[in-house]
């Protein structure tokens, strides 16, 4: 079915409407199981399993070509799903959002990641090569609904397989949008139907549906520590990126001034919705002063005393933090508090002890803590306990080899950004390619399509050995 331009419109302002409140998607008279969305998990999943057995009788260099018909489809749409998941989460800011799209697009790896590897000798040649697990079951956050689903889409199809996800029901609308421009983009260049799919009602129940699913052949999971938990109890090969806790050290060394940039800059990417970014400081007490001074140059607000209680029972619900101001802005939290605010304020601080709330628990807005330390073996220590053994990620700023050396080996996170701001660890302005499924408490890392494969190793024995 080929989306014409006046059909491509009415698309568009369905789903505008629908974030509105003007309309139900259940009215809406577009056919979307054209486009992967199914009334019924096991609908979804049975559509993604013959689409999976046609994908693979296509040539590798046209998994290719599906993935940069998905990737231009997705990128005339950026405005409009970033708008979409700001509006309908209630979450981050467009303009984050629209950054965090572009760089799936434009740092996501494809084939090119399924390197093939060999072993010649006298007893012949030996061949490994990666393989589709089939059909993958992908569950995906409230945080970054349109980029996890892009990001996963690219490498599990690269690989060779389909996917059925699973997305929070919070972001049912973006997700649903996503998928249906992707399948589009699949349909327009050749590409089987159905390739993604996912219901039109997301739920715990569909999610277990999935998970125990025959024709699920592996779990792929980015969200919380329970939903993790769940998944690598399913009996199936899982990929779980669960929960981190970003702590960021800065010693007596580090440029104080740069530090305080990019730490701001860092901590308010997107309201401090990414699991990498810094959600704690821990900082020498002889350079404290210094910092906290260059942050407030870059946006920081700092709060005192009496205040920092009443910011707690503000967004501290039943010692987590309040739903209500999860990636919402400083300013917001701040007009919520009844606190004037200087114009350009990007993030609040406020000096804490190791063991306060704001430290020990994600808070996932641009609220940071900042705890002094005597010096940087106390703060390291500092920094492991409240990072909790995720594994995940941390950052450090300082010009000591020594001590960026001793803080990469002690804390043993998946990302460890140094002298920069955390999302350089996730290929924005910085190196390497980009991921929003960090796979730490099953050791993958940052995923990328060779996750997505099966490793598998044909022998020729006493032939093709030509040395």
């Amino acid at each position: 079915m080929k989306l014409e331009s006046q059909d491509y419109e009415k698309v568009v302002n369905l789903i505008i409407d629908k974030i509105k409140g003007n309309m139900s998607l259940e009215n809406d008279s577009l056919n979307h199981s054209e486009y992967g969305i199914f009334s019924t998990m096991d609908m979804a999943i049975e559509k993604a399993y013959i689409a999976q057995k046609e994908l693979v009788k296509f040539t590798f260099d046209f998994r290719e070509k599906i993935i940069i018909s998905m990737k231009e489809e997705f990128t005339k749409n950026i405005d409009l799903l970033s708008q979409m998941a700001v509006e309908e989460t209630g979450m981050g800011n467009y303009e984050h959002k629209r950054l965090k799209n572009k760089l799936v697009v434009d740092k996501t790896p494809g084939t090119e990641d399924l390197r093939a590897e060999a072993y010649t000798g006298d007893y012949g040649l030996t061949l490994l090569e990666l393989s589709p697990f089939g059909v993958i079951g992908s569950i995906t956050p409230t945080t970054n609904p349109s980029e996890t689903i892009l990001c996963n889409a690219i490498g599990m199809i690269a690989a060779g397989n389909s996917i059925v996800f699973s997305p929070h029901p919070r972001a049912k609308n973006t997700s649903i949008k996503t998928i249906e421009i992707l399948n589009m983009a699949i349909q327009k260049c050749g590409g089987p139907k159905n390739l993604i799919t996912t219901v039109k009602d997301p739920s715990v129940e569909n999610v277990n549906i999935m998970m125990k699913h025959p024709k699920i052949n592996m779990l792929c999971v980015t969200g919380g520590p329970g939903v993790v938990k769940i998944a690598l109890s399913s009996g199936k090969k899982a990929i779980g990126a669960g929960a981190g806790n970003p702590p960021c050290v800065v010693d007596e060394t580090a440029d104080i001034e740069k530090a305080g940039k990019d730490i701001i800059d860092g901590c308010t990417f997107d309201n401090n919705l990414p699991c990498t970014s810094e959600k704690e400081v821990i900082v020498l007490d002889e350079v404290c002063d210094h910092l906290i001074s260059s942050m407030k140059r870059y946006g920081a607000f700092e709060l005192k005393g009496n205040m920092i209680d009443k910011l707690k029972e503000l967004i501290i619900e039943d010692d987590h933090p309040n739903k209500d101001f999860i990636g919402k802005s400083a300013q917001y939290i701040l007009n919520k508090l009844g606190v004037s605010y200087p114009d350009g304020t990007r993030c609040i601080i406020c000096e804490t002890k190791l063991d306060h709330i704001f430290v020990m628990e994600e808070l996932m807005m641009p609220v940071l803590p900042i705890v002094r330390a005597k010096n940087i073996s106390e703060a390291i220590d500092m920094a492991v306990i409240c990072e909790k053994g995720n594994r995940h990620t941390a950052m450090m700023h300082s010009k000591n080899i020594d001590n960026l050396t001793k803080m990469a080996r002690t804390i043993q996170t998946t990302i460890f950004v140094k002298n920069a701001p955390s999302y350089a660890g996730i290929g924005f302005l910085g190196e390497g390619y980009c991921t929003f499924t960090i796979a730490g408490p099953t050791g993958e890392g940052l995923t990328s399509a060779r996750v997505f494969a099966r490793r598998r190793r044909c022998v020729l024995s006493d032939g093709f050995f030509i040395k």
